[in-house]
């Protein structure tokens, strides 16, 4: 049985950045010659620096074939049983392909695809014209990624039918007249074909990263259009909206927000939203997108700075019975101060005391490279803005500090040992190995520090790689405490490798290679691959950890560990840690605010995880109205309960960050215990 791949048929884009190419739907979907030349680079330089070590053998193309068909039709609605049967043929195969340079096999199973995709899109043409009985009981199958394939033609005229009827469905309860229903489906599923059209270049990059993914889920390889893209993206000089898209199936999902964006700012559009029409500013009829190339789509939301484009949407969070939802977005250019850290102070109420707590908010790691490279003295990097952040709120006389890494995806290395090092002595950070085994430590060798004191890391399961670094540092140093859930668990190195430069002669644009090359551990010798780092306090949120993050990928590279190394212990040990854990508990116990949280992301939870809805007109009504109805009133009530005081804010009308808010508890809690424990100490000295 093949395993379904969510692999986009592209690098996910940022969608302020691509633009869409003119497709050649004339050119011959066969391999090319500078294909042969990019295999040789791609396979040499994978077996020399790839972390894993692997061979190209007849048990990698097995697993090569699964991920392939698995990228080609992810959700199983295209292939049936004998065309699955007829790819046996290339099981022990495609491992030749890639060794000998012949790619023949994998173009002809894309050619296969595009045929099936063809008479797919021409059966629900014809369903379309058809009238659907919404009095009947059954439900359709939202997600058939583990589903076992259809047997025959039949068995997809059935899968087809269901999906029918549930777009038409959809966009009944929606408000859509037939008329406008059976116009707006007939361009949907014309799109997918569209979609299918695939260019030479766009098929070898499928199969390449069919394979790369087979050795894990952060190689990959860029086609020459594809690297064009990325390099922009890398430039940061953004304008659009701030939202990384993949393709999901006949879907664009919102796979993350750009912090400091203006789809961040609206909070508006979050992550595992799908996005089914655009609109622009001056348009009063939507563009129904399902089906459509993800470049078309960037290609639509992309824009100049103060327009407005408007987007449908399937709220992630309603699950796949979501109803439409229209909202419009102002496009803006994303600068480095947007994306820059941010402080306010917390007053917390101890019975006749006030604990001032400091907050400093990371959402991203960067540096002003233009600046540094002109030699700057003050140029911007994340690790200076927070130095300055932590110098006012000391002036200000803060009691206790919380560093916020929630939602920040990492970045440099060098800042993240740097600003780690605030915090520490001089002293190791991180261990780097590489494919060969050799262990590199990074250190921070500034002996300055610009906090002691009572310090809590608030952390999501978002905080991934350069974010995961300094908050195991502190943890695994002692000297403060790490909250909020289990972190994303990405603890691997990426190179990127340009391929170009490898071809001088005929000097073909062959793309590029991100490969993992190395391997992060923290300074007890366990890596943050895999497992991340569990905070001292987790917040019950009811995700499961194995549906998120590096452990949710196939292929992910699992946990493992080398020696630790020898580093000093701040006073925040197990004694106190599980002191503040008792506060925690007892308070949240008696905190309104808390619970109607966790019960609203159980909700989430629940709602997101539903693989079939029904097609019973009346029961997907009474689903929606409970929904926005329970929705609503956990909103209504976090916004009325009593919010903390945030400096320079009283009086807005907004969401109470419950999260930040017992963030800022613990480490209220943290600064008392501490101070009881340095008296205590005194005291025992004092005799």
């Amino acid at each position: 049985m093949y395993e379904s791949r969510q692999l986009p048929l592209a690098l996910a884009l940022i969608a302020v950045l691509a633009s869409a190419p003119c497709w050649g739907t004339g050119s011959q979907l066969v391999p090319q010659d500078r294909h042969e030349r990019a295999t040789r680079l791609i396979t040499h330089f994978l077996d020399k620096y790839h972390y894993m070590d692997f061979s190209i053998d007849d048990f990698l193309s097995e697993k090569i074939l699964e991920a392939y068909v698995g990228a080609l039709d992810p959700n199983r609605s295209y292939f049936h049983q004998a065309d699955i049967e007829g790819f046996e043929v290339h099981r022990f195969g495609l491992d030749e392909a890639l060794n000998q340079r012949r790619l023949d096999a994998p173009f002809a199973m894309f050619r296969l695809y595009r045929k099936r995709v063809d008479e797919r899109v021409a059966h629900a043409l014809g369903l379309v014209e058809q009238e659907f009985d919404f009095d009947v009981q059954e439900e359709f199958l939202v997600d058939r990624s583990e589903s076992d394939w259809a047997l025959d033609v039949d068995g997809l005229n059935e899968i087809w039918r269901k999906r029918v009827k549930n777009d038409v469905l959809s966009l009944r309860l929606a408000g859509e007249t037939p008329e406008e229903t059976r116009e707006i489906l007939a361009k949907r599923y014309r799109s997918i074909t569209r979609r299918a059209q695939l260019d030479a270049e766009d098929v070898y990059q499928l199969f390449i990263n069919a394979f790369a993914s087979t050795l894990e889920p952060h190689t990959k390889y860029l086609s020459p259009r594809t690297s064009e893209n990325f390099a922009i993206r890398m430039s940061l000089s953004l304008q659009g909206i701030g939202a990384l898209l993949r393709a999901d199936g006949d879907y664009t999902l919102v796979e993350s927000i750009i912090p400091g964006g203006p789809a961040d700012l609206s909070n508006l559009l979050h992550a595992s939203d799908r996005i089914v029409g655009i609109a622009q500013q001056d348009e009063t009829k939507f563009k129904d997108i399902v089906g459509w190339r993800l470049e078309e789509v960037v290609e639509l939301i992309r824009g100049a700075k103060d327009t407005v484009v408007k987007l449908q949407i399937l709220p992630g969070a309603d699950g796949p019975s979501a109803k439409i939802k229209e909202i419009q977005i102002t496009r803006d250019e994303i600068t480095l101060e947007e994306q820059a850290a941010k402080s306010e102070i917390i007053d917390i109420q101890d019975g006749a005391r006030h604990i001032r707590v400091g907050v400093v908010d990371v959402p991203a790691f960067y540096i002003d490279f233009a600046a540094y490279q002109r030699g700057e003295s003050d140029y911007r990097s994340t690790t200076r803005d927070v130095d300055r952040l932590i110098s006012e709120l000391k002036q200000d006389e803060v009691d206790a500090l919380v560093l916020d890494l929630r939602g920040n995806g990492g970045g440099s290395l060098t800042e993240a040992t740097q600003l780690a090092g605030l915090f520490i002595d001089e002293g190791p950070v991180v261990q780097v190995q590489d494919s060969s085994g050799n262990v590199r430590v990074h250190r921070d060798r500034d002996p300055k520090i610009s906090y002691q004191g009572a310090l809590v890391v608030l952390v999501d399961r978002f905080s991934a790689s350069a974010s995961e670094i300094v908050a195991s540092a502190i943890q695994d140093y002692q000297y403060g405490m790490v909250v909020g859930e289990t972190t994303f668990g990405k603890g691997t190195v990426q190179q990127l490798i340009d391929l170009n430069s490898f071809d001088p002669v005929t000097k073909a644009r062959l793309g590029q290679l991100k490969t993992t090359i190395a391997q992060y551990f923290r300074i007890n010798g366990n890596s943050t691959q895999h497992k991340g780092v569990v905070p001292d306090i987790s917040f019950q949120t009811n995700y499961a950890d194995e549906e998120f993050g590096e452990r949710a990928l196939e292929n992910a590279l699992p946990w493992s560990s080398i020696s630790a190394i020898r580093h000093p212990y701040g006073v925040v040990d197990r004694q106190v840690v599980d002191a503040a854990v008792d506060l925690h508990k007892s308070r949240v116990r008696e905190d309104e605010k808390y619970r109607l949280l966790m019960e609203m992301v159980q909700l989430d939870y629940e709602l997101r995880n539903k693989r079939t809805i029904s097609l019973l007109e009346s029961t997907r009504k009474e689903e929606h109205e409970q929904a926005e109805a329970v929705r609503a009133n956990r909103d209504r009530l976090l916004k009325t309960v009593h919010a903390p005081s945030v400096e320079g804010e009283e009086g807005e009308d907004e969401f109470v960050d419950v999260l930040l808010e017992e963030t800022a508890h613990i480490a209220a809690d943290l600064a008392r215990l501490l101070e009881t424990q340095q008296a205590s100490a005194f005291g025992e000295r004092s005799f």
